[in-house]
């Protein structure tokens, strides 16, 4: 003996089990299982064990559902028994073990004895197995029992004692094969239960109000117990309750409630109360001195949600079984009364009992501790109920997403990953144990090891309801960091007793603008750091009144460092370091480690403020379609972390997520990595990193964690990254390298291309399919980049290299004629660069030929027209398809005759353009004549018709496939590039002849002929080079003409001196700007009428003939300018006439055009001889018209349509001619129809030519 008390084993014969002992230790030992129900006071709980030492058991394992049980079952049989608790009668709950090797009685949670099994499974230490409140039908009651069924057959020795309220006893017995069951009766009293219905209009609180004013109305004792569904409406209840004026006294219970107010339910004072409490007071708590209960018939029933991983709390009716409950609250001290808020028929039509924990909650840690063991599938499993398939798939997601367990095919069993393995012996949720197991990975445990205790213990933080702001504002200061040591200014009406002295410090508060970097993960990191500090500042009473004082739970608080201790102890175990304690962004990620589930990403949408409206919530899409907003007391529910983790989302009035913390997509990446969802589309070959890239979504349980981000193709689809490699990289060119390989591969295929382009035979360019098939043969199988292409060629000999040839690049070489595309087009001895282009639609497509712009003058628009022999058939057959249809039908098919004319033209000498030869052929093999003009050169395609490229010092200047309007708009250009050319030809600004002898022509290049010619500039002359040798004589005579005014004395005092007064008259009426500048214009003109009477004047070409005509000039001059002067006096006489004459009629607007035309500004000089003599004649003929028109207008209007169409005609031939100068044919139509108009208007006046319609159209034929 070792002197320790011998135990007393007797049953207790006050309670109403005691009756029944006997028989049910027969049971006992007769039956493997039995079924106890009784009600609350019937002792099953604490004489069971007893009775089974009774009945002959010697260990007896006695579970109890929740820790605080355990101990106090466990007490209170020790003290029955005589012994010392943890001898005999020993317990163990989690983290605490009170036992020793003489324990006969060991009470535990059923938790307890579920771990036990991993390293016992047949459960030897025991020989008997109470599991107590079973009906509460825990997820590890069920499990147990499930189990048990499994072991009994193993073990017949053993004997298993099942104890339940009156509640569904028959399923207990069912499931271990029709075990006997022994019902107790309880210490009850009757209770009438009365429903009240709503009525209509009448809400949840009128209907409470309503009862509690009956009851005070008709009892004066006896408490109220009022079951309702959540702390709101329990508050709603109480402020209407309070508004009775009864003087009842209100006191709420719920779990949340600090454990002071909790107090004051089960110490009564004198007063009758009205305790509002929720579910809890069903069955886990007996409030005292209650004698009436009224039960909204509501409660908020925990519920995880497969699809959303979300445990929800939505208000749901609760069973039959649980009303009964709640009315036999009213029954433990006398006769009560239930009122029940909803009809009987309500009632009945109920669910008869709540479901078991196992059908509506996460199955991860009964599977995690399954395959610990080696228990089997939990498929296959014994359970009471057994759990949906869709939870039990949830389980098993979970333990994927945590790492637990090896990816496996459908009916493969599971396999525990290193993790899950660590994990199953962690006493903690497999979500919180592998947050530790990161901890220990990130060399952040210690930090870790807080936060996972501090949420895993009820929150420290108290709300009273009559404090709610105050507690708010004093919980605030930690979202700024820890509080310092300055006290902070008291909350305004905060009790005023929670402040009384106890250290002579007050709470400080820190107002914070900012969110924390950890959100509320760091608050509650902050509330740890500030009360370990306090605690060891301060005594243990001081410590405990600032607690109180702050709205922090002392107990609870007490519990979270007994909690981290135990964490500590049980991670060593498991040889993790604790030490470290890491940066918030390490800590952060260790704890997204275990809520992979719970991210969510920000709406990108914001709802923005409305004025005098709060602002609206933020919504976040969350895993598997769930969304969520932030909840309201969060530290981050002002602001809008684009990517956050919550350690919870629950369902209430909405799907909330609390305790949060932003969070970035590296941290979900390196945490997540197994189960996210990668995405690759869009593949292509990037030149700039020379591989192929594609953009990767990264998803989180349709979560979109990185939206779209460049990644390596390659690295996991080689073989398509290869042919795209190939595709973009080696066939299509689109890779920037320095290698020369690629260098001579693209300029072998250039080379194809252009050959190809020539004969405008695409189809013999090899397709980007056969040159794939040339390098996919020859590339081996690791290159699908530019990086392991070029290390491949490092390491192969240039001979193995994929070299491509022209034979590779170009189907059927034999056919290329190169003398039909010839690289350069020889006009004289000049040889113009040819490049060809196939593009058809396109203005570039067909041949374009580059002229240097000093050449621009010396080609001829007619030697083009013949194009390049390889194009020069089709030119054929398409011009013979323009003819005319009375034409083309004796020229089919088009194609032969066009090949039967090239072989003639073969043989004749080429002249004129090739519309002129091909007429000409085709005229002589046929005999149906045909003219160049017969043709319609327009319709050809583009590729037939000659680009041209003018360029000026390498430099593009000019394009276009009319050779001649390129010459004329480019004139100018040519001009100033062969005076720079000609070197000191050019001059400029001289009055004098200063220039020696100017050539007719001067060689400016190799093979480029210029014209150097005076230039008339205004108040000086020049010399420049001038394109053509036409216009560089008219630029000579202009110049010489300006010349004879700069060199000779001005005549115009003597002219003006001796004109009439009518003429001086007529003078002040033109379009001059002045009359002296009208004189000066006279002068002008007769200097050139003078000088070209010696000669012409663009022969004048040294200072000797220059002052030959000079010197002539000087002496006719004066008489010559006066000469001029009265014939312009003369016609603008009559111009003034016929202006006056004019008005608004047909003819006179036509007049009006008319003499616009003929007397501007410098007529003088601007109207060549002979014509300006017949001025005063025009403008004569124009006053008769004026004169005869009123008495003969139809007359008159068809002799203006005969002008007209003669005005036409000349108007298109105008429009046809080149920019510039007109040449003088050109000009001289004008005044045929000037006398056109003489010789129909006024006869009488005769013409200075012969002249007709027929004249007029011949002369624009011979111009055009």
């Amino acid at each position: 003996m070792t002197g320790k008390p011998t135990p007393t084993i007797e049953v207790d014969p006050s309670l109403p089990i005691a009756a029944e002992a006997e028989h049910i230790a027969q049971l006992i030992r007769d039956n493997q299982v039995v079924v106890v129900a009784g009600e609350t006071g019937s002792g099953k709980t604490t004489q069971l064990p007893k009775i089974c030492l009774l009945a002959g058991r010697e260990r007896i394992a006695h579970t109890q559902p929740r820790r605080i049980a355990a101990r106090t079952v466990a007490q209170r049989i020790a003290s029955e028994c005589g012994v010392d608790l943890g001898e005999f009668v020993g317990y163990q709950v989690r983290f605490t073990r009170k036992v020793s090797a003489r324990t006969r009685v060991k009470v535990m949670t059923d938790g307890i004895l579920l771990s036990e099994l991993t390293h016992d499974r047949m459960l030897s230490r025991y020989d008997t197995i109470i599991i107590d409140e079973a009906h509460e039908r825990s997820l590890n009651i069920d499990f147990l029992l499930g189990y048990l069924k499994q072991l009994l057959p193993k073990r017949p020795d053993l004997r298993v004692i099942v104890t339940s309220a009156t509640i569904d006893t028959a399923r207990f017995s069912e499931h271990f094969d029709g075990a006997p069951v022994v019902e107790v009766s309880g210490r009850t009293y009757p209770v009438d239960v009365v429903y009240r219905e709503p009525d209509e209009g009448e809400d949840e609180i009128d209907q409470i109000t309503s009862a509690v004013e009956e009851i005070v109305t008709t009892s004066s004792t006896g408490d109220i117990l009022v079951f309702l569904s959540g702390e709101r409406e329990i508050r709603d209840t109480a402020d209407a309750i309070d508004a009775l004026g009864t003087g009842l006294e209100v006191l709420p219970l719920f779990a949340r409630l600090s454990s002071a107010d909790q107090q004051r339910v089960f110490a009564p004072k004198a007063a009758r109360r009205v305790v509002l409490a929720t579910n809890v007071a069903e069955t886990s708590i007996t409030v005292p001195r209650i004698r009436y209960v009224i039960d909204a018939g509501t409660a908020r029933i925990s519920r995880y949600s497969a699809r959303t991983k979300v445990q929800r709390l939505p208000i749901e009716p609760v069973s039959q079984a649980s009303a009964n409950q709640r009315a036999g609250r009213c029954g433990r001290v006398g006769p009560g009364v239930a009122i029940r808020l909803y009809s009987e028929e309500d009632f009945t039509g109920r669910p008869e009992f709540s479901d078991p924990e196992i059908l509506r909650t996460n199955l991860a840690t009964v599977i995690l501790l399954m395959a610990q063991a080696g228990l089997g599938d939990i498929e296959s499993f014994p359970f009471v109920e057994a759990p949906v398939t869709s939870h039990i798939n949830d389980g098993v997601r979970v333990l994927s997403e945590l790492g637990a367990i090896h990816p496996r095919k459908r009916h493969d069993r599971l396999r525990l990953t290193r993790t899950g393995r660590m994990l199953a012996r962690m006493p903690v949720d497999p979500r919180l144990g592998r947050m530790l197991i990161e901890g220990a990975r990130r060399d952040a445990l210690a930090t870790v090891l807080v936060l996972v205790a501090g949420l895993t213990v009820p929150d420290v933080r108290e709300r009273p309801a009559e404090f709610q702001q105050q507690a708010d504002e004093l919980h605030r200061r930690f979202w700024g960091g820890v509080p310092g040591s300055e006290p902070a200014p008291e909350p305004s009406g905060a009790e005023p007793r929670r402040h009384t002295a106890h250290t002579g410090t007050r709470p400080e508060q820190q107002q914070t603008s900012r969110s924390p970097e950890g959100g509320d993960f760091e608050v509650l990191l902050n509330i740890w750091t500030y009360l370990r500090t306090k605690r060891r500042e301060m005594g243990s009473s001081a410590f405990r009144r600032l607690c109180r004082s702050e709205y922090l739970s002392f107990v609870r608080f007490r519990e979270w460092e007994d909690l981290v201790s135990q964490l500590k102890e049980a991670t060593r175990e498991l040889d993790l370091d604790t030490t470290g304690r890491g940066a918030m962004p390490e800590v952060l990620t260790c704890l997204l480690s275990g809520l992979l589930s719970n991210v969510g990403l920000a709406e990108q949408e914001r709802a923005k403020k409305q004025p005098g409206k709060r602002r609206p919530l933020t919504e976040y899409q969350g895993a598997r379609g769930a969304r969520f907003a932030i909840q309201p007391g969060s530290a981050l529910a002002r602001s809008t972390p684009p990517l956050v983790m919550a350690f919870e989302l629950v369902e209430t009035s909405r799907l909330w997520a609390r305790t949060v913390a932003a969070i970035t997509p590296e941290m979900v990446e390196q945490v997540g990595g197994h189960v996210l969802t990668r995405t690759v589309s869009e593949p292509h070959w990037s030149s700039r990193t020379a591989s192929v890239q594609a953009n990767e979504k990264i998803s989180l349980f349709g979560v979109p964690i990185v939206a779209a981000r460049r990644t390596n193709y390659a690295a996991d689809h080689p073989v398509e990254a290869r042919e795209i490699f190939i595709r973009s990289a080696l066939v299509e060119g689109e890779w920037e390298t320095r290698s020369k390989l690629i260098a001579a591969n693209r300029a072998t295929v250039k080379e194809g291309e252009k050959v190809t382009d020539r004969m405008r035979r695409p189809d013999l360019l090899a397709s980007d399919d056969a040159l794939y098939a040339f390098f996919e043969a020859r590339v081996p199988s690791e290159v699908v980049s530019g990086a392991t292409f070029d290390k491949w060629l490092r390491r192969t000999p240039e001979d193995q290299w994929p070299r491509l040839t022209l034979d590779d690049v170009v189907v059927n070489p034999e056919l290329l004629r190169p003398s039909d595309f010839p690289d350069r087009w020889e006009v004289g001895q000049h040889k113009l660069p040819i490049s060809y282009v196939y593009d058809p639609g396109a203005g570039s497509d067909g041949v374009t030929v580059t002229v240097r712009l000093e050449l621009l003058n010396q080609l001829d628009d007619a030697t083009f027209s013949w194009q390049v022999p390889g194009l020069r058939r089709e030119l054929a057959t398409e011009l013979i398809r323009t003819l005319p249809k009375s034409l083309r039908t004796s020229f089919v098919p088009a194609p032969d005759h066009a090949a039967r004319a090239l072989e003639w033209l073969a043989d004749a000498p080429r002249e004129g353009s090739f519309p002129t030869g091909l007429a000409r052929a085709l005229t002589a093999l046929t005999g149906t004549v045909v003219t160049a003009k017969d043709f319609d050169p327009a319709k050809l395609g583009s590729h037939l018709r000659p680009t041209f490229v003018i360029i000026d010092n390498g430099r593009e200047i000019a394009r276009g496939t009319d050779l001649d309007e390129l010459s004329e708009r480019l004139s100018p250009k040519v001009a100033e590039k062969l005076t720079r050319s000609a070197g000191g030809i050019a001059t400029t600004g001289q009055r004098s002849w200063t220039f020696g002898a100017i050539p007719r022509q001067t060689s400016v290049a190799k093979g480029v002929v210029g014209y150097p010619a005076l230039v008339d500039e205004g108040v000086s002359v020049g010399v420049a080079v001038v394109d053509e040798a036409a216009k560089a004589d008219r630029s000579h005579a202009h110049g010489v003409r300006r010349l004879l005014t700069l060199t000779n004395p001005e005549p115009l005092k003597w002219v003006v001196a001796h004109m009439g007064r009518l003429e001086k008259l007529s003078l002040a009426d033109s379009a001059y700007p002045s009359v002296p500048d009208l004189l000066a214009d006279a002068w002008l003109k007769a200097g050139e009428q003078l000088a070209s009477e010696q000669g012409p004047l663009a022969e004048v070409r040294d200072a000797a003939g220059y002052q030959r005509v000079a010197l002539a000039v000087r002496q006719e001059c004066p008489g010559r300018t006066l000469e001029v002067v009265n014939t312009a006096a003369h016609a603008l006489a009559e111009v003034t006439r016929a202006r006056l004459l004019a008005g608004s009629t047909q003819a006179g607007r036509d007049v009006s055009v008319q003499l616009d035309n003929l007397f501007f500004n410098r007529f003088i000089s601007a109207t060549p001889d002979p014509w300006f003599a017949a001025l005063p004649r025009y403008a004569k003929a124009a006053v008769a018209r004026l004169e005869a028109a009123p008495a003969n207008p139809v007359r008159d209007a068809g002799l203006q349509a005969q002008v007209d169409e003669m005005e036409d005609l000349y108007g298109a031939l105008i429009d046809a001619q080149p920019a510039g100068p007109l040449r003088p044919e050109v000009e001289e139509i004008a005044f045929l129809i000037e006398e056109f108009r003489v010789s129909l208007f006024a006869q009488q006046l005769r013409t200075s030519v012969p002249i007709s319609a027929k004249r007029i159209r011949q002369a624009i034929r011979q111009a055009g």
